[in-house]
């Protein structure tokens, strides 16, 4: 079999040398190979080498016992939550450390950390979950219900035997707590209107089978762990990442407009389970999508192919029907000069060859503009041209990134993301976003993605939870700031934080709504100021709000307030990035030409940044070094920045220099005004510092502390700054 990235945990270059590695060894060679890697794979399980047993792996540890016990209730007229509070208090008699919640106010993602489950629900009219266990009731009937392998569990359910679906709910919960895996601990019990007796039974035998296990546990021989006779070895953990994508569960995909909308945006939760990927507030999630059918099909019929002629889709020579590969492999909505200049060499339309002549450039880039291939093999055909050779003309799918919408703390293994479907008419023909229409249309619940986290280390929470954070995200641009405020919720976090939110209408578009409202209401989230743009005859959006509340949004900036900008960046953000410099001349009397001079080199920064990880120069981490020169007036701006250079230009861990001759092989960056400033960005090879984690010049100067960076070894001795939160 052909090893390909698809069908392997091996990256590109992985899966080329292998494939020319292994039809080269004989019989007896593959075996000695497969011997050979078996027993690497026990030896570094393991830590030692064959038969050996490390004195630390003949320690006995006592087996685990656990008196914590979560007790839920769902209670109409407050019977459930009565019989709550009583089994609460005679657990708690007993030594047991109880959680007592409504089903409601319950974190249905704290399941997973359950270990003693108490479910006492009542059943409300025609067998229906009352209202306070509603949420809950539907999470756990639900895709996003975690396996409860290990869980305790018992059921008691009120109810009223007149009614034809008496205790209803209570077997419903029974029921499903099983099929997740959970162990139940007594049968249930269904109570009739005269609950008091034989609630009263049901919690003594509960309480008993609790005390049993706890017994039994610290009566249990003590087991021995880490020895490596007879142990398995661990099955390496595969790593995922954008060249060997997790092909991630769809649980949940809901349109978040309300009817009448012109707007559909989807909620996506997707599973991780499995996966081992983590991520923070304000990383991304790429997917991979699938080219819409019609459009193949359309093209395959243009063109007159077989759509099940076999072609090569990458380097290792890995071949698929000629309609699956451009479904999954290649770029089929974007056009380019060098494209139309091979595919000049398949078709006898002289158009096509004017078109690229050189006097014709602007015509080029116009014709380009927003449209595809099938535009192309439309406009300039007949085109004589076979499928093989039609492919390698066209790029591979590129990934889509979305910032994440949820909180990794709060939501160990699934992810949320906010896709908004593109859809607009141009020359002629409706036109579609690849990736969220393939969302809106194609995707299913139950049907699988391929996604990689990608990590943005310049879009984070600030490291002090008392810092006053102001974010701005009109539309799916609030995805982030959604994931920043559940992290904050999730670790205890009531710091200043104010929302900016705007989108066309009140009615039909106002994303998160109940979230937002919520987290107002609990202190999580302090303000939020909301723009809608065709609630009214003048349009108003969120630089508008932003003015009306300046005097405010600026003592907060004084207060030392991080601000964040996430949408559209060829308009909204420039509008807001203005406004915000108006307010800062207008209520500071602060140099408004500095702040702008500043803002601009920070974005030339980025993208020079941004070019560099592209082409694999520097990794995620940003650990670089970014060198600067430029003319006055802006060299003495830099100078005048001085040590905050690099915290001020770029929120990384990245050095930054402004230098006095011009770098060798830097880019040139034009600035609004023409100064033109150039940037070079270089990888550091310096150590790694194991407490900061990051590179720096002077690891390894300090005898005592070879392995850390000079300031962690200051901050260590309760000196210095924290360079984990510079």
């Amino acid at each position: 079999m052909l090893l390909q990235e698809t069908n392997s945990p091996f990256n590109q270059e992985q899966v080329h040398l292998l494939n020319k590695l292994l039809p080269t060894l004989s019989d007896s060679q593959r075996i000695w190979l497969s011997g050979y890697l078996a027993a690497s794979a026990v030896h570094a399980t393991t830590g030692t080498q064959s038969g050996a047993v490390p004195a630390a792996a003949s320690a006995l540890q006592p087996a685990a016992v656990s008196k914590d016990v979560t007790i839920l209730f769902g209670s109409q007229t407050g019977n459930s939550e009565n019989l709550a509070k009583q089994l609460a208090r005679k657990l708690e008699d007993q030594q047991y450390q109880v959680t007592l919640s409504s089903m409601r106010d319950f974190k249905p993602n704290n399941l997973k950390k359950v270990q003693n489950l108490l479910v006492i629900v009542s059943t409300h009219g025609e067998g229906e979950p009352p209202d306070n266990a509603m949420s809950f009731y539907e999470f756990l009937h639900s895709k996003r219900a975690p396996k409860l392998d290990g869980v305790n569990y018992a059921v008691l359910s009120l109810g009223d035997t007149s009614y034809e679906f008496f205790c209803q709910t209570g077997k419903d919960f029974d029921k499903r707590l099983e099929e997740l895996g959970a162990v139940r601990l007594c049968p249930r019990v269904d109570c009739d209107l005269d609950f008091d007796e034989p609630a009263a039974k049901w919690m003594e035998d509960v309480i008993a089978k609790l005390n049993e296990k706890v017994n039994a546990a610290q009566a249990a021989p003590s087991v021995e762990v880490g020895s490596a006779s007879g142990a398995a070895a661990a099955e390496p953990q595969v790593e995922y990442s954008r060249t060997n994508p997790f092909m991630a569960e769809v649980i949940e995909n809901i349109n978040l407009n309300g009817r009448g909308s012109d707007l559909e945006t989807r909620h996506l939760v997707l599973s991780l389970e499995g996966s081992n990927l983590q991520y923070e507030p304000g990383d991304c999630v790429g997917i991979f999508p699938e080219n819409d059918p019609e459009l193949v099909d359309t093209l395959i019929q243009k063109l007159n192919w077989n759509p099940e002629e076999l072609v090569t889709v990458n380097k290792e020579g890995e071949q698929r029907p000629v309609r699956e590969a451009l479904l999954r492999n290649f770029e089929l909505t974007i056009l380019s000069r060098k494209m139309l200049e091979q595919a000049a060499a398949f078709t006898t339309d002289e158009r096509l060859q004017r078109l690229l002549a050189k006097e014709n450039s602007a015509e080029l880039r116009e014709y380009t503009k927003g449209r595809d291939v099938i535009d192309l093999v439309t406009d300039f055909g007949p085109w004589n041209v076979s499928p093989q050779d039609f492919v390698p003309l066209l790029r591979r799918m590129p990934a889509r990134l979305y910032s994440i919408a949820s909180s990794c703390k709060a939501n160990p293994d699934e992810v949320t993301l906010v896709i908004r479907a593109v859809r607009y008419e141009s020359h002629g023909r409706l036109r579609k976003g690849v990736c969220s229409t393939y969302v809106a249309e194609r995707l299913e619940p139950g049907d699988k993605v391929p996604i990689y986290v990608h990590h943005n280390p310049n879009f984070k929470l600030p490291a002090d939870p008392d810092a006053p954070i102001i974010m701005v995200g009109p539309g799916t641009g609030v995805a982030p700031f959604r994931s920043f405020i559940e992290e904050r919720e999730e670790l205890g976090i009531t710091g200043k934080s104010w929302l900016f939110y705007g989108d066309r209408r009140f009615r039909t578009d106002f994303l998160y709504q109940t979230d937002w409202q919520r987290w107002l209401n609990d202190g999580v989230l302090e303000r939020m100021d909301v723009a809608f743009s065709r609630d009214s005859d003048q349009k108003v959006y969120v630089q508008h709000r932003m003015m009306e509340r300046s005097r405010e949004l600026f003592e907060w900036l004084e207060q030392g307030a991080y601000f964040y900008v996430c949408g559209d960046k060829q308009h909204m953000a420039k509008d807001v990035e203005e406004t915000l410099l108006t307010i800062i001349e207008k209520e500071g009397g602060m140099d408004r030409d500095y702040w702008a001079g500043v803002i601009e080199v920070r974005e030339a920064v980025a993208k020079e940044i941004e070019k560099a990880r592209n082409a694999d120069r520097i990794g995620g981490s940003l650990e670089a070094r970014v060198e600067l020169y430029c003319p006055e007036p802006l060299k003495s701006l830099l100078n005048a920045l001085g040590d905050e250079l690099h915290f001020v230009l770029i929120t990384s861990y990245a050095e930054v220099h402004a230098l006095e001759a011009k770098p060798a092989d830097a880019s040139l960056a034009t600035l609004d005004d023409g100064t033109e400033l150039f940037i070079r960005v270089v990888p550091l090879d310096y150590a790694k510092c194991v407490r900061c984690w990051h590179r720096w010049e002077d690891v390894g100067t300090n005898a005592e502390h070879p392995e850390l960076c000079s300031r962690c070894v200051e901050n260590v001795a309760g000196q210095g700054e924290d360079r984990r939160f510079a």
